[in-house]
């Protein structure tokens, strides 16, 4: 049924569309007819605005993914830098939350460990919104900072690495098998805020799939069984797409095409000396403004890329 609502919705806005433009053909030969000057410039006040609401339907229909709709779930993790490293991903995750406020989404932090000087060494959030990982997906891979850091004496300039993740928030929705023999679960103390309650009761869970590996763990909620059901909302999310990119890479294998195994290759640089400019290796779009980028101005270089992908780029 949400389905069914959301194609009605996607049909009835290009119909809707469409009689705008058969209104304006309509209004011009009127004009053209009784040479109206002034319904002639209202004619093409209404065409410049069909056009930027075509541009923006059409950027829509880049997302043809099965989950480019749901939600997300986010998750930063610091790379190799010790302190630089994570706060480096402290500076991701405001951009991220940044940039997600602007657009509209709510957001929740559903776990994260802070470093142990400054920044985080790792943080996973929640992203509401429509087409939230549609738009989120384009982040995935390691993200490189070259600075001065704040954290040395002699003021060097220094290179952090941070890794971003991306999943679908699938919730219900798509079936994944967990067998509960297959998990251990864990419980131990919260080490972030919220109080004496949760870090002196062990209501944080870490829960491990055995045959994969892959581990799940939350602390940011008040209680263990909050926290855990937050922990398998993140390895039910995790599992779906690892079952995803199996799938995607043995199609890959049968065409012929080589597939990068890890977490993805450096996608995008931000530089802050000895000059100002990010810049996505994937598709070379750049900008010399810098804050602008960590402040969440992240929209060009998603929609670049996405379009780039859509166009074999």
């Amino acid at each position: 049924m949400q389905r069914l609502a959301f194609l009605n919705e996607e049909v009835e806005t290009w119909k809707g569309l469409t009689g705008r433009v058969a209104d304006a053909q309509t209004l011009l030969d009127l004009a053209i007819a009784d040479e109206d000057e002034a319904v002639a410039e209202g004619v093409a006040r209404e065409v410049g605005t069909i056009e930027a609401e075509l541009e923006r339907l059409e950027f829509w229909l880049l997302f043809s993914g099965p989950h480019d709709r749901d939600d997300a779930i986010l998750a930063i993790h610091a790379g190799a830098g010790g302190t630089e490293a994570q706060d480096w991903t402290e500076m991701l995750l405001r951009m991220y939350l940044r940039w997600a406020e602007g657009r509209g989404y709510q957001t929740s932090i559903l776990d994260s460990l802070a470093g142990e000087e400054a920044g985080l060494k790792r943080v996973i959030v929640s992203v509401e919104g429509d087409y939230a990982y549609g738009y989120l997906k384009a982040e995935k891979g390691v993200h490189r900072l070259v600075r001065l850091s704040p954290f040395d004496a002699a003021h060097r300039r220094h290179t952090s690495f941070a890794a971003v993740e991306v999943w679908p928030d699938i919730g219900e929705a798509v079936e994944v098998d967990i067998n509960p023999d297959d998990l251990r679960i864990d419980t131990f103390r919260s080490s972030g805020p919220g109080g004496q309650h949760m870090q002196k009761t062990s209501s944080a869970v870490r829960i491990t799939h055995l045959p994969t590996g892959i581990i799940a763990t939350c602390q940011n909620q008040r209680s263990q069984a909050q926290n855990r059901e937050t922990a398998m909302k993140i390895l039910r999310a995790r599992l779906f797409d690892l079952e995803r990119e199996k799938q995607e890479a043995e199609q890959a294998r049968l065409k012929g095409k080589h597939v990068e195994a890890g977490w993805g290759n450096q996608i995008r640089s931000y530089v802050l000396h000895p000059y100002k400019m990010v810049k996505d290796l994937r598709t070379g779009y750049e900008t010399g403004n810098a804050e602008a980028v960590l402040d969440g101005g992240l929209d060009d270089f998603i929609e670049t890329y996405l379009r780039s992908i859509v166009g074999g780029g």
